[in-house]
């Protein structure tokens, strides 16, 4: 699908929808109104019509009482991570939650205790921080090596910080929200090594995992060369929310490949969590694995031209903004620092600007003069942030 084609037929105005984004900005995060949202990760692209199809039919059928889980879904998801990325799953691993932050609250209870320590990889999204924090464990924040916007893992920090802080588990994050980075099986196994080495247990959110724009093919950790080594301390997160704009349809997996890991986690999850699947989630999850890779192919054409326009248009006018490379994700980190004073951020591209994003310091506290973008939207705000930041910067000094 061309990206004219799945503009055409799938971009819509989300504004006066409830949506969160576009319809909270005055009353909620911001405090004013007016600005274009390119914050929350979510997109302005309807489902795949087979989605809202075989919604369509099930609400049409009128009753939504208690379900069992069918075996053509995991006929369809499975399939999906096959095909993409080699993956081999068994149904007796899968688990599932409302939402891959739920699971890693769960996760981070059913894997440790109050006090335990508890590894990131800064800049990282911030609820990574708020599932350790908010359970009482003490956060180890591990930053990224930063070489001119592009993000590396510090392993030598990483193990000392691991070894120093007595580290239960960290969470992972493949492909990287905020740094964009898509980690090779190098990199994985050399991280998932350390942990290893030190009875760390894994977990790793890979909920961005369809959203590739091709410059670097994404690894699992359960397709790396070296998985059955890490089988027995590790659990994937994966949704299909991300991809296909469903984040409200509560429903994510958890793959635990590992029986006593199961059990560990079936101990606790059984004490907090007795609600039933979401029905209407499992319903468009399988119809957008079974018939969504024509869409997803128009979604990371416009994505990868949406940043590719960001990326060049900042280069050639203001080129002391450094843009990260975009491997994964479709939410790109820039660094404004040479041209904006950190504490100035807000002023420039808050309230001069009219653009609302998040900002750096959200996702780490070195991060302070970052701003991470969404361009999964209509181009013309893609082209409205270029010409805003660009046009603002020459005509008043923020430093």
């Amino acid at each position: 699908m061309t990206i004219e084609e799945f503009n055409s037929k799938y971009l819509v105005n989300r504004e006066g929808t409830n949506s969160q984004k576009w319809d909270t900005i005055k009353d909620r995060r911001f405090k004013v109104g007016g600005l274009i949202p390119m914050w929350v990760a979510d997109m302005e692209f309807r489902a795949p019509d087979e989605v809202i199809e075989a919604l369509n039919k099930r609400v049409n059928h009128g009753v939504f009482g208690y379900t069992v889980l069918w075996d053509s879904y995991f006929e369809a998801f499975f399939n999906w991570q096959k095909k993409r990325y080699n993956i081999d799953l068994k149904e007796e691993w899968i688990n599932f939650s409302t939402g891959l932050v739920t699971a890693l609250y769960w996760l981070v209870n059913a894997y440790t205790n109050k006090g335990d320590s508890v590894v990131i990889l800064t800049p990282v999204y911030y609820p990574f921080h708020n599932a350790v924090k908010d359970n009482e464990r003490n956060l180890i924040k591990c930053e990224l090596k930063n070489d001119n916007g592009v993000f590396s893992i510090d392993f030598e920090k990483l193990e000392d910080d691991i070894v120093k802080n007595n580290v239960k588990l960290m969470i992972f994050c493949n492909p990287h929200n905020p740094a964009g980075r898509v980690w090779t099986d190098e990199e994985i196994d050399k991280t998932f090594d350390i942990c290893k080495r030190h009875n760390v247990y894994i977990v790793s959110d890979e909920i961005h995992q369809d959203i590739n724009l091709g410059y670097r093919p994404f690894i699992s950790a359960l397709s790396i060369k070296n998985k059955d080594k890490y089988m027995d301390r590790l659990v994937v997160l994966t949704s299909p929310s991300k991809t296909f704009n469903l984040a409200c349809l509560l429903n994510s997996h958890i793959v635990i490949p590992d029986e006593k890991m199961r059990e560990k986690y079936n101990k606790f999850v059984n004490t907090v969590n007795r609600t039933e699947l979401s029905l209407l989630g499992m319903v468009a999850a399988e119809a957008a694995y079974r018939y969504g890779e024509d869409w997803v192919d128009g979604l990371l054409k416009t994505i990868r031209r949406n940043y590719e326009y960001i990326r060049d248009e900042l280069k050639a006018k203001v080129p002391e903004i450094i843009t990260s490379p975009l491997e994964g994700t479709y939410l790109p980190f820039i660094d404004l620092r040479k041209v904006v004073n950190p504490d100035r951020v807000k002023e420039f591209i808050q309230d001069d600007c009219k653009i609302a994003i998040d900002f750096g310091e959200w996702f780490s506290d070195n991060c302070k003069g970052f701003i991470r973008v969404n361009v999964a939207t209509d181009f013309k705000y893609i082209e409205e942030f270029v010409n805003k930041v660009s046009s603002q910067l020459k005509n008043k000094n923020y430093k």
